[in-house]
């Protein structure tokens, strides 16, 4: 149950960084300064950390290796 939780939340954070609603659907709206980006922040937090339960290490595969 908790796999489908998480895989439900990382499929949402996903329509909403793809913003289906052009700009309509707005948690903090964009032209708000200094905070109108930190919804869309959050979701890719969130699916960043939805991929990495599923063993998908974004950073660490960003990462440049040290040998």
């Amino acid at each position: 149950m908790k796999n489908v939780l998480v895989f439900l939340l990382g499929v949402a954070a996903v329509i909403y960084l793809l913003n289906p609603g052009a700009g309509f659907f707005e948690i903090l709206p964009d032209n708000l300064p200094f905070i109108g980006n930190l919804d869309e922040a959050a979701a890719a937090g969130v699916l960043v950390m939805c991929l990495k339960y599923f063993g998908i290490d974004l950073p660490r595969f960003f990462r440049k290796d040290r040998d």
